[in-house]
């Protein structure tokens, strides 16, 4: 009966009498492996957290100065990113362009302000900061155009409401005056003067709440600019490539063809050795 299973003894043995073929396997990926990690071009990836910006906005309104997810589609348009790097004084042809335009990662953030996660990389550590940073400039102007028309109906609006304070103010000084016992001519215009105190009374409480709801809105707590939420982070290693990955994937692919070129050359052997006692037998 043959025995097709290859057991971990004769591959031990299959091994010990094709070493040079397992070794030659091995050194061959790793010499592959020590020529790409020393000649590959470093890259180094920045990472930034960008907090949308926020506008006064009416009540059960979305406050973003833009959508998170249309921010997410302006960060990915090429336009966009051409614009960054025309900033930078890079050419949208320039290796630098391709390396930012395929090396962007974006992630949101929906339950952290929102926060969108912003990854770029380059091939030092200044330029992927210098690429993030430019990012985030560029989305600042596009949303300060968007903020500046509700910031200012806002500021108009709280305006109008300070004036019809102070005039409501005089007013109710006015009508203080006359609803003052003796100081109406007869009865009926004390009484009139009184029901106009009372109105104005009203009116005033009104405008005070509706003065403190805008001065809230336009706190910075509730209207703000888009922006970093922390400094631009870049590690102090480049993320390509990953030395620690690429030599034990290379050493795990190194055995593995090694003991294939072994497996492949004993094979190879015992063909021969079985032709060969095959002839001899026949003559």
């Amino acid at each position: 009966m043959q025995r097709d299973e290859v057991y971990v003894l004769d591959l031990w043995h299959i091994l010990a009498r094709e070493w040079a073929w397992f070794l030659a396997g091995l050194l061959a990926v790793l010499i592959a492996v020590f020529a790409f990690s020393h000649s590959a071009r470093r890259q180094w990836e920045a990472t930034a957290y960008i907090q949308i910006g926020q506008v006064p906005a009416l009540q059960g309104t979305d406050p973003k100065v833009e959508p998170l997810a249309r921010v997410l589609e302006r960060l990915q348009l090429v336009p966009f990113q051409n614009h960054v790097l025309a900033n930078l004084g890079i050419k949208d042809d320039a290796p630098e362009a391709r390396l930012y335009r395929k090396s962007v990662k974006i992630e949101p953030l929906p339950y952290a302000g929102p926060l969108v996660k912003f990854s770029v990389r380059a091939w030092s550590p200044e330029q992927a900061k210098q690429f993030a940073e430019a990012t985030v400039a560029e989305l600042q102007v596009v949303h300060q155009a968007l903020l500046a028309k509700p910031l200012a109906m806002t500021q108009a609006r709280l305006d109008d409401v300070d004036a019809d304070l102070k005039a409501a103010e005089a007013q109710r000084d006015q009508l203080l005056q006359a609803a003052k016992p003796g100081a109406a001519k007869d009865a009926q215009g004390e009484g009139v003067a009184s029901m106009l105190l009372t109105a104005t009374d009203a009116q005033i409480r009104e405008l005070r709440q509706t003065q403190g709801e805008l001065s809230i809105r336009l706190t910075r707590n509730y209207t703000y600019q888009t922006s970093l939420m922390w400094p631009v982070y870049v590690p102090q290693g480049p993320v390509f490539p990953n030395l620690t990955l690429i030599w034990g994937i290379g050493i795990l692919f190194g055995l593995s063809l090694g003991a294939f070129a072994a497996i492949v050359r004993n094979a190879l052997r015992r063909k021969q050795v079985v032709t060969v006692s095959f002839n001899q037998t026949h003559a």
